[in-house]
C-alpha cells in the first residue's frame, strides 16, 4: 500500500469527496477496531455495538471484505432462519515491518495483523550507527520481500521504528567514544528510512514500543491502567492509563530507567544501573566471560549460576522498589514485566520480584499483580510494528 493510500482503499478528493472519505475511513477503524477487540463478530452485532444503521454497517464491511481486511469465518446456525456469518480481521489483510535500533543489536521483523511473526533479519553490533542501521534496513527489506508472494508484498503497509531515547547521551555507558555516537543527535533516522520505500514510516521511543505492542497484541484481560517495564540493555517502561498508551508531551512519560531506587546496603542509584543487561554483561566481563553472548540470541544463556543469581536478586529488589514509588502515585493494579531474556529467566525474574514487593512496608498501598509479559524478547520490533497499524487501521490506543 502507498503512503497515500487510505486504511482500506486510496483516498477519493474533492471538497465534499474529502469530507466523506474521512467519515469512511473513521467507520472503517472503528470496525477493524471492534473485531480486533472482540473477535469474530456478526454484522448485526457489529451495527448495533457501533451504533451505525444496518444498512452502513453492511456497506462497510463489504468494502472491508473485498479489500482483503476482513474475512468471513465459520457460519453459526441457530434453530431458525439463515445462519449467522461472523466477520473477523484477516491475518494477512495488511502486513507490517518492525525495526527496533539497540545499544547491541538491531532487528526488523514483518508481522500480520495479529502481530505474529512472518520473518526477520538481526544483526549485532558495538554500537548503532544511522548508516550503517540505514543500510541494513535497505538490504534486508529486499531480502525479505524478496521471499514474499506478490500478494504479500502488496500489503506491507508501513514500518516502526523502535528507538532509544536521547541514543548519543549513552556512548561512555557503552563503552564507545562520544563522536561515534554523535551522529544520532542530529539524524533523523526516520525521515531517511522514509525517503527510501513507498509505505509510511513511523517512530517512537523504544520502551514505549514494548509496551505499546501490549497492549495491542497482550492478553485481552488487563485492567485499564498497568505499568510495564521491559528489560534490555537498559531497563524502560510505559505507562497505561485508561486502556491508552501515556506518553506525555515530550514522548519520554513512564521512563522508568532514571527513577532513583534504593537497595540494602548499598547507596541510592537509579534503577538503570541495577536492573538493566548492561549490568549483567559487565559482571560476565569482570568473571572472565564472554558478554556478547546475551545480544546474539535471548535463548540459552550459558552464564555463571552466581553472576546470574548476583544480577537478578538486585535487578528484582530494584524493580520492587519502583514498583512501590509507581503505585504509591498510580494505583495499578497490575505490573508487566518483559525483556530480551530467555522465559524461563524472565519467569524468575517476575516470580523474585513478587517475593522482594511483599517485604516491603505497604500499608496504604494495594500490592499490585506481577505478571510476565506475552509478547516476549521481541516486544520492541513487535510494537514498532504496531504502530502504523494503529495509525492507519485502528481507533488508536497509542499515545
Amino acid at each position: 500500500m502507498s503512503k497515500t493510500s487510505s486504511p482500506a482503499a486510496e483516498t477519493r478528493t474533492g471538497s465534499q469527496g474529502s469530507s466523506q472519505s474521512w467519515l469512511r475511513q473513521s467507520h472503517e477503524r472503528l470496525i477493524l477496531s471492534l473485531l480486533r477487540s472482540n473477535g469474530p463478530t456478526a454484522k448485526a452485532d457489529i451495527a448495533r455495538i457501533t451504533g451505525l444503521s444496518a444498512q452502513s454497517a453492511s456497506v462497510i464491511t463489504r468494502r472491508l471484505e473485498e479489500d482483503g481486511l476482513i474475512e468471513r469465518g465459520t457460519p453459526i446456525r441457530g434453530k431458525v432462519g439463515q445462519p449467522s456469518i461472523p466477520l473477523r480481521l484477516a491475518p494477512e489483510g495488511a502486513l507490517f515491518y518492525g525495526l527496533k535500533i539497540g545499544r547491541r543489536s538491531t532487528d526488523l521483523l514483518l508481522v500480520d495483523f495479529f502481530g505474529q511473526t512472518i520473518d526477520g533479519a538481526h544483526r549485532t553490533h558495538r554500537y548503532p550507527d544511522p548508516e550503517n542501521t540505514l543500510n541494513f534496513v535497505q538490504s534486508a527489506v529486499a531480502d525479505l520481500n524478496g521471499r514474499l508472494t506478490q500478494s504479500r508484498r502488496d500489503a506491507i503497509s508501513g514500518m516502526g521504528i523502535s528507538l532509544p531515547g536521547y541514543l548519543w547521551e549513552w556512548a561512555e555507558t557503552i563503552g564507545e567514544p562520544m563522536d561515534k555516537m554523535a551522529a544520532w543527535r542530529h539524524r533523523d533516522i526516520r525521515a531517511d528510512i522514509d525517503q527510501v520505500f513507498d509505505f509510511p514510516v513511523f517512530l517512537q521511543n523504544d520502551a514505549s514500543c514494548a509496551c505499546g505492542a501490549e497492549l495491542v497484541f497482550g492478553q485481552p484481560d488487563y485492567p485499564r491502567e498497568f505499568l510495564y517495564f521491559y528489560i534490555g540493555y537498559f531497563v524502560g517502561g510505559g505507562l497505561v492509563l485508561n486502556n491508552q498508551l501515556f506518553t506525555g508531551p515530550t514522548g519520554n512519560a513512564g521512563a522508568l530507567g532514571p527513577m532513583p531506587v534504593s537497595i540494602r546496603g548499598q547507596s541510592v542509584q537509579q534503577l538503570i544501573e541495577i536492573a538493566s543487561l548492561s549490568g549483567l554483561e559487565q559482571s560476565i566481563v569482570n568473571a572472565g566471560g564472554n558478554g556478547q553472548i546475551l545480544w546474539e540470541s535471548n535463548e540459552n544463556w550459558s552464564i555463571d549460576p552466581q553472576v546470574l543469581s548476583r544480577w537478578l536478586d538486585q535487578a528484582a529488589e530494584g524493580l520492587a522498589y519502583a514498583i512501590v514509588a509507581s503505585c504509591s502515585l498510580i494505583d495499578f493494579e497490575r505490573v508487566v514485566i518483559d525483556g530480551w531474556l530467555p522465559r524461563p529467566l524472565l519467569g524468575d525474574l517476575v516470580q523474585l520480584t513478587a517475593k522482594k514487593l511483599n517485604q516491603f512496608e505497604l500499608a496504604g498501598l494495594i500490592p499490585p499483580q506481577i505478571t510476565q509479559g506475552t509478547i516476549g524478547a521481541d516486544a520492541r520490533s513487535v510494537g514498532a510494528a504496531s504502530l502504523p497499524l494503529s495509525q492507519r487501521f485502528m481507533i488508536s490506543q497509542r499515545g
